[in-house]
C-alpha cells in the first residue's frame, strides 16, 4: 500500500495521539512483518525460551510448550494490530469505547507500569552487551543504550518501521550464525530427543510464558499499524503482524531453550556473555554484542513510545488537548519514562531471572482481561466498527464505561486463584502446580462483557418501546 499523501512524510512524526487522517496514511503490510519481527529477534526472547528448561522443562516439550503459547498469545496480538488502518489512533486511546474516556485510565496506567518493567529487563542485557562490546561498566552501557533509545523514539513511527526493517536482518543473520555455533558444540537432535519426559507444570508454563509474551504486545500494537491506509485489508495486515511477531519469538525461544540446556549453570547470571561466546571470540563477538544491543534497540523504542502514548492519553482524558502535543513534550515524556526504566533496570540488574519470570507471568492478570474486552467489543458487538473521531476528542463518550469496567475488574480478580509468582501463589495454582490465570482472565471477561452488553441493549430497547 503506498501513501496517498502529495509528499514523503518526513522522518520525524507530527502527530502523536490524534487521529490519522487518510491523507497522511502510508507505508507497506510487509512493514508490519518486518517490526514484529526484528521486536521479537532478541535476547530477552532467549531468555524467556531458557527460563521454560531453567523452571523444569525438557528441550522437546518446552520447544513445543512455547509454540503453542505463540500461536495462541500471536492471534490475540494480530486481532488488535489489525484495529489500526480502522481506527487511525492508538490502541490504548481506542479503549475509550470499552472503559469510557477516564474509565480508561486504569489500563492505561498498568500500561505504563508494563513498558517501564519491559525496558528495564532490557536495559539489563543491553547494558550488559554495551558492556562487553565497549570495555565498560555495565551501568554504563545500560545509559548508553538508553540514549539511543530515547532518540529513536522521540523521531515516531517512519523511524521507528526503518529500524525495524534494518533490525530484522541483522537478527536473522546473527541467530542463524548462533544456532550453527550451538550445533558445532553439541548435537542439538540428540539434546532434543533425549531424556524426554513430559511433565504437565513445565509444559503449562512454557505455554503460558510465551502466550504471555505475545498478549503483552497487545495494549500497542495497532500503535505501529494505524498510519497504514484504512482500506488495507485486515485479515492481510493481521497475518503480518502475528506470522512475524510468532516467527521471531519461536526462533529466539528455541534457541533459548538450546542454550539454557547447553549451558546449564554457567548461563544463568551471565546471559549475554554465555549467549554471545558460544565459541566466538574477537571481531566476530563483537559483531554479536552489537546485534544484541542493536536487536534490543527495536522492542525498547516500542515500549518508549507506547509509554508517551499512554502518558499523553491520560493527560488528555483530564482535559489536555491531543494536538496540542509538541516536540518538547515528546522529548520530555520520553526522556522521564526512559530514565525511570534506567533507575529501575540498575536496581534490578544482580536478581535479574527471577524477577523477570514473575513480571512477565503477573502482566497476565491486568491485559488479558483488558484484552477480551476490547475484542469481543471491536469484532462481535461492533461489527469492527468504531467512532474514531467521537473517540479522538472524547468529549462525546461517557467518562466511565461500566459493563468494560466491571468486566475488567472481574476478570483481574476471578485469576487471583490460578496465579503463581513470587509475589503471590493461589490456592489453585498451589494445587495445580502451574499458572494459568491467563486462559481464565481472557475467557471470563470476555464471557461477562458479551452478556452485559446484551442486557444492557435488550434494556434499551424495552425503555424504548415502553416510552413509545
Amino acid at each position: 500500500m503506498q501513501t496517498q499523501a502529495s509528499s514523503r512524510p518526513a522522518l520525524t512524526e507530527r502527530r502523536s495521539i490524534d487521529f490519522i487522517p487518510e491523507t497522511e496514511r502510508h507505508g507497506r503490510v510487509f512493514s508490519q512483518f518486518t517490526l514484529w519481527l526484528a521486536a521479537n529477534l532478541q535476547i530477552t526472547a532467549v531468555v524467556t525460551g531458557a527460563l521454560a528448561v531453567v523452571l523444569g522443562g525438557d528441550v522437546l516439550w518446552s520447544i513445543v510448550g512455547l509454540g503453542l503459547g505463540q500461536a495462541v498469545g500471536g492471534l490475540v496480538m494480530a486481532l488488535h494490530g489489525a484495529q489500526g488502518p480502522r481506527l487511525g489512533l492508538p490502541q490504548m486511546l481506542a479503549s475509550r469505547a470499552q472503559f469510557g474516556v477516564r474509565g480508561a485510565v486504569l489500563p492505561l496506567a498498568l500500561a505504563c507500569a508494563m513498558y517501564l518493567g519491559f525496558n528495564a529487563t532490557g536495559m539489563i542485557l543491553s547494558g550488559q552487551a554495551l558492556g562487553q562490546l565497549l570495555g565498560v561498566d555495565d551501568r554504563a552501557g545500560i545509559v548508553l543504550f538508553a540514549l539511543a533509545v530515547m532518540a529513536a523514539a522521540a523521531l515516531g513511527y517512519r523511524a521507528i518501521h526503518r529500524l525495524g526493517r534494518v533490525a530484522s536482518a541483522l537478527g536473522l543473520l546473527a541467530f542463524l550464525y548462533l544456532f550453527v555455533r550451538l550445533a558445532g558444540r553439541a548435537d542439538l537432535l540428540q539434546l532434543a530427543l533425549a531424556r524426554q519426559h513430559f511433565d504437565a507444570a513445565a509444559f503449562c508454563t512454557a505455554v503460558s510464558l510465551s502466550a504471555s509474551w505475545q498478549i503483552a504486545f497487545a495494549p500497542y500494537v495497532s500503535d505501529y499499524s494505524r498510519y497504514l491506509p484504512s482500506a488495507t485489508p485486515p485479515a492481510r495486515v493481521a497475518l503480518a503482524i502475528g506470522l512475524g511477531s510468532a516467527l521471531g519469538a519461536q526462533i529466539a525461544m528455541s534457541l533459548g531453550v538450546l542454550v539454557a540446556a547447553v549451558g546449564g549453570a554457567a548461563f544463568r547470571g551471565h546471559e549475554v556473555a554465555y549467549f554471545v561466546g558460544l565459541g566466538a571470540a574477537g571481531a566476530v563477538a563483537a559483531a554479536l554484542f552489537f546485534c544484541v544491543a542493536f536487536g534490543k534497540i527495536t522492542i525498547s523504542t516500542l515500549n518508549a513510545y507506547g509509554g508517551f502514548m499512554c502518558v499523553s492519553t491520560i493527560a488528555a482524558s483530564f482535559g489536555g488537548r491531543p494536538a496540542a502535543i509538541g516536540p518538547l513534550r515528546r522529548w520530555l515524556t520520553v526522556a522521564a519514562m526512559v530514565l525511570a526504566s534506567v533507575a529501575l533496570a540498575v536496581w534490578a540488574q544482580h536478581s535479574f531471572l527471577p524477577l523477570f519470570k514473575s513480571f512477565l507471568l503477573l502482566l497476565l492478570a491486568f491485559f488479558t482481561p483488558w484484552s477480551a474486552v476490547n475484542l469481543v467489543d471491536f469484532y462481535l458487538l461492533s461489527g469492527g466498527k468504531a467512532d474514531a473521531a467521537t473517540l479522538a476528542g472524547g468529549g462525546d463518550c461517557p467518562a466511565y464505561a461500566w459493563p468494560g469496567l466491571a468486566a475488567y475488574l472481574a476478570g483481574v480478580l476471578l485469576q487471583l486463584p490460578f496465579i503463581d509468582c513470587a509475589f503471590f501463589t493461589g490456592p489453585a495454582a498451589r494445587l495445580l502446580g502451574v499458572d494459568l490465570s491467563w486462559l481464565v482472565g481472557w475467557l471470563a471477561p470476555a464471557a461477562l462483557y458479551w452478556l452485559l452488553r446484551r442486557r444492557a441493549g435488550a434494556g434499551r430497547m424495552a425503555a424504548a418501546r415502553h416510552s413509545g
